[in-house]
């Protein structure tokens, strides 16, 4: 079956926004009264604003609401972003590579304010067809959800499309929508086992991710 549409991550994949996103809510939560666990940033990995948030106000016992959570940190990442966005691997050449090839879409975890900062920043928003936050759907990965609803909003079974992704949970969730997952996995946050099985092939760089690639998903 033929590849009619590739679908993006964002951090981790085109933005190396992990460890500025691990740097940003640890010091929010040591300067909030929280405490940050050993397997806190893999389990953050994927989630949504509204769960990330939940989680910091919650388990990990920020003296904030979850809606202040959200609204504290996103702030200080556009903040960030305004600065400088670190593009990962001459990603941006690789995004405009395919869309001249594939109708392209975003599905991420990041909010929407901020997909539309680390886009406009690279010159990339142009090449996306669509774009969407986990903020916009039901459940953040692992859940399917919003892959499901990017390729609804391609026209395009998911099926027909390449996914590709850098963490655990975003593999996770992009297999089960029932797409072909590329796995470019962060050198610090490697796929746990289950996930790695998952994709149909794993590339050391998004660097590699050519159009040959894609076709030999198919």
């Amino acid at each position: 079956m033929t590849v009619d549409a590739v679908v993006f991550d964002l951090d981790g994949v085109i933005v190396d926004s992990e460890p500025v996103w691990e740097e940003v809510r640890r010091a929010y939560v040591a300067a909030r009264g929280g405490t940050w666990q050993p397997d806190t940033q893999r389990r953050l990995m994927g989630m949504s604003t509204g769960e990330w948030a939940e989680y910091l106000s919650g388990e990990l016992g920020v003296d904030r609401s979850a809606e202040q959570v959200a609204v504290d940190v996103v702030e200080e990442m556009a903040r960030r972003y305004a600065v400088r966005v670190p593009l990962i691997d001459d990603a941006d050449l690789v995004v405009r590579r395919l869309a001249s090839r594939w109708p392209l879409g975003l599905a991420s975890s990041s909010p929407t304010r901020l997909i539309a900062a680390a886009l406009t920043a690279a010159d990339l928003a142009a090449e996306f067809r669509v774009t969407l936050s986990t903020e916009r759907t039901a459940r953040g990965k692992p859940a399917p959800d919003v892959y499901l609803a990017v390729a609804e909003r391609l026209g395009v079974d998911p099926a027909r499309c390449a996914a590709v992704e850098d963490s655990s949970n975003g593999v996770r969730s992009a297999a089960a929508a029932g797409m072909r997952v590329v796995a470019v996995p962060h050198g610090s946050y490697p796929l746990d086992p289950d996930a790695a099985e998952l994709a149909a092939t794993v590339l050391s760089s998004v660097h590699d991710l050519t159009p040959e690639v894609v076709d030999r998903l198919g």
